[in-house]
């Protein structure tokens, strides 16, 4: 056990006060989640689109009938969310005059717009911000203390008796399963746009294509859309496989899978999941397990990446 320290270096005052403004910021960032959960709950960025990408809070609070007294309260909501790059706002140096203005993020929040390229990320944000994966987070320091034998549940698991994103979740909540699931399909589907403009020649020389935890079928539906010669196979939860669209275009499997993400999406699928950020190391290592001899990074986008793997 390492020795008890006896003292403690003393931060200079600028460094104290920079100290307390950081810690208020990571203390209280969870305010900005609930914010931005609050506006999506409300429609906010559908409703800004709706009159026509620019909306003062009167015109809010009145296309979404809320209460005039409450005004005040959402300008001070709004604020906090054009801080963070969820809005853009005009006139900010009078208050109440606002005008609000979506931004590439709250535009992929816009609800209800049928577009090939537009899939609204509203579930996601409902479903990572829900009282079930906040309370599954909340639990994090007890589920350290206690020693399980492998394999180890998530602190999702642990908490609620289920694991999530699996059959038994609708079990435990039947709404929090469809948002959740309504949240990774919109989430995977989201960048398959950019991925054919951008990665188009990778696909011109395939013949098949699996995706792997495909859910409705829309990303593998713009596939074949954009290549039709493509023979695609969607892998998924029979769950989700039983509610995907018989058109004959895709080919639907059921089977158990796992969903994984990225930095904070680590952090997501630990509390909820038992998955698991992998970086090029691990991907290296698995695809070698799986027999393949060598892989490519084809193409980086953001914080995904097209990736070749060859026999």
């Amino acid at each position: 056990m390492a020795a008890q320290a006896e003292s403690i270096e003393v931060p200079t005052d600028a460094e104290l006060l920079q100290a307390q403004a950081d810690l208020w910021r990571h203390s209280l960032y969870y305010l900005t989640s609930m914010a931005l959960r609050c506006v999506v709950d409300l429609e906010i960025p559908t409703a800004i689109h709706r009159l026509g990408g620019v909306a003062s809070l009167p015109d809010l609070m009145t296309a979404l009938s809320l209460p005039s007294v409450k005004m005040p309260f959402l300008g001070r909501v709004m604020r906090v969310l054009v801080n963070s790059g969820v809005f853009a706002a005009d006139n900010e140096s009078e208050p109440g005059m606002e005008l609000y203005r979506l931004t590439p993020l709250s535009r992929v929040l816009v609800h209800g717009v049928v577009a090939d390229e537009h899939h609204s990320q509203k579930y996601f944000v409902l479903g990572v911000t829900s009282p079930h994966y906040t309370e599954a987070a909340l639990g994090l320091a007890d589920w350290f203390k206690k020693d399980t034998e492998p394999p180890v549940p998530s602190p999702f698991e642990e908490k609620f008796g289920v694991p999530l994103l699996d059959e038994k979740t609708a079990l435990l909540d039947e709404e929090l399963d469809d948002v959740v699931n309504q949240g990774v399909a919109a989430h995977d589907n989201l960048g398959i746009a950019t991925i054919l403009r951008e990665c188009g020649d990778i696909f011109k020389g395939l013949e098949s294509l699996t995706d792997c935890c495909g859910g409705d079928g829309t990303t593998a539906r713009a596939l074949v859309k954009a290549y039709p010669h493509i023979k695609c196979t969607v892998l998924d939860l029979p769950k989700v496989i039983d509610k995907a669209p018989a058109d004959g275009v895709i080919n639907y499997v059921a089977g158990p899978v796992m969903f994984e993400a990225q930095l904070l999406m680590d952090m997501l699928m630990m509390v909820n999941t038992r998955g698991g950020q992998r970086d090029e190391k691990h991907w290296s290592e698995l695809f070698k397990k799986a027999g393949f001899t060598d892989y490519k990074i084809v193409k980086k986008l953001g914080a995904r990446s097209v990736i070749e793997v060859y026999p």
